[in-house]
């Protein structure tokens, strides 16, 4: 596989201004299927229902939303012709479909039909247009103020202030399990790990090299920290990925969380959140941790792609569709489902925790080959040490020996 340099700063596209622009009237799409594979969440539903306008009798829509998206993207789209015909991505899902020669440059089509498209939407790869960013996303701080105030504790800045609050928290009676965290093994606690790691300064390989350098000081100190939180939380704490956590949290059951930007919508919300919940949450930076100022937390993206094995004519079809369902006026009358990159969109209070952490100088996710193998083997290989079975030395030893196999094996190290 070649290594590849995609030429896109997310922080520039959360960061991006925002100018107004009118809205497209209709999809205006003559003929073609437009077969969408996305995640999963509140903001995707609308995008996806949006696409649906785009049906006629000479236009079929078809959609799989669902969390196992990042699975089935790379065999459905190796089939000619692919299964599917827009691949909704991030940051990290959109660099198997890329390493695997999967979709098409988009260059063409946005010359066409993208005259809505800020140019920190175009992400480009050697140059050329490979995917399309709609929205700005990351993990950052929940917390309830009013749980807090009882505490005598003021907002937490840092992780070591975020122990010390659940210390009080939990010594004043107020919550048995003050904090959660999304440390499911496999994805979502190989995230948690990114996240802390780069707060800590760390670099998660050598420069210029697929070699693993997470086996040090910082990363000792990341499992430290996140090993310490799991004293304040329920002890079944390794069942919770990120959508578990944001539902414990508007249940009343966490005071402090870590979660999505996209999903912050459902913790401050008065239909969707408990009033106690909904108008007491504060929606901030991710904090930082071990003495530094940069909160610890990746920046993302999420956007699409069209896939290559498939028909100029579904090819046009689909980005049509899609353009559309991303189109201004969705970000404008959606202003609090997203962190949107769109024109003529004003960040709402859904966005803050976001924009904050961009501000803080949060560093994108690593967009890189063979990012993805690291992350897989930091999600295997650390639940151990979560669970108590192993040291954290073990534990990263452990990492760099799954992950250099796999790059081995890949052909990104010798």
């Amino acid at each position: 596989m070649r290594k590849s340099t995609l030429y896109a700063s997310t922080a520039a596209l959360v960061l991006a201004s925002f100018v107004a622009a009118p809205a497209l009237a209709e999809c205006g799409i003559e003929k073609g299927s437009v077969r969408l594979l996305s995640n999963d969440f509140e903001v995707l539903r609308v995008v996806g229902a949006e696409v649906d306008k785009c049906a006629s009798p000479t236009v079929k829509v078809t959609k799989n939303q669902t969390t196992e998206h990042k699975n089935l993207q790379v065999p459905a789209l190796k089939v000619n012709p692919a299964q599917y015909t827009v691949a909704v991505i991030a940051n990290n899902s959109i660099v198997p479909l890329l390493n695997e020669g999967l979709v098409r440059p988009l260059d063409d089509l946005v010359a066409k039909y993208g005259q809505d498209l800020q140019p920190t939407q175009l992400i480009k790869l050697d140059g050329k247009i490979m995917a399309i960013a709609f929205m700005g996303n990351s993990q950052h701080l929940f917390f309830r103020k009013d749980i807090l105030e009882k505490a005598g504790v003021t907002q937490p800045k840092t992780y070591e202030d975020v122990l010390a609050a659940a210390k009080a928290i939990k010594e004043k009676g107020l919550m048995a399990y003050p904090l959660a965290a999304a440390d499911k093994a496999g994805w979502d606690l190989a995230a948690e790990f990114v996240n802390m790691y780069l707060g800590y300064g760390g670099e998660l390989f050598a420069a210029g090299t697929a070699e693993p350098a997470i086996n040090n000081e910082k990363g000792l100190a990341t499992l430290k920290t996140m090993k310490a939180m799991t004293e304040y939380m329920n002890p079944d704490y390794m069942t919770y990925n990120a959508d578990e956590v944001i539902k414990v949290y508007v249940a009343g059951k966490a005071a402090i969380v870590n979660g999505w930007g996209s999903l912050a919508a459902s913790a401050i919300d008065p239909k969707k959140a408990p009033a106690e919940v909904a108008g007491n949450t504060v929606l901030a930076a991710a904090p930082a941790v071990g003495g530094g100022t940069t909160p610890a937390a990746a920046l993302w993206w999420d956007g699409f792609t069209i896939a290559k094995n498939i028909s100029d004519e579904d090819a046009e079809a689909s980005f049509r569709a899609m353009v559309y369902g991303i189109r201004p006026q969705v970000g404008q009358e959606n202003p609090d489902l997203a962190t949107w990159l769109t024109k003529g969109y004003q960040p709402g209070p859904v966005a803050v925790g976001v924009l904050d952490t961009a501000n803080g100088g949060a560093k994108p996710y690593p967009m890189l080959p063979y990012m993805g193998l690291l992350h897989s083997a930091l999600g295997s290989e650390l639940a151990e040490f979560m669970q108590g079975r192993e040291s954290a030395e073990e534990a990263l030893k452990d990492v760099e020996a799954s992950y250099v196999a796999a790059a081995k094996e890949g052909g990104f190290l010798n």
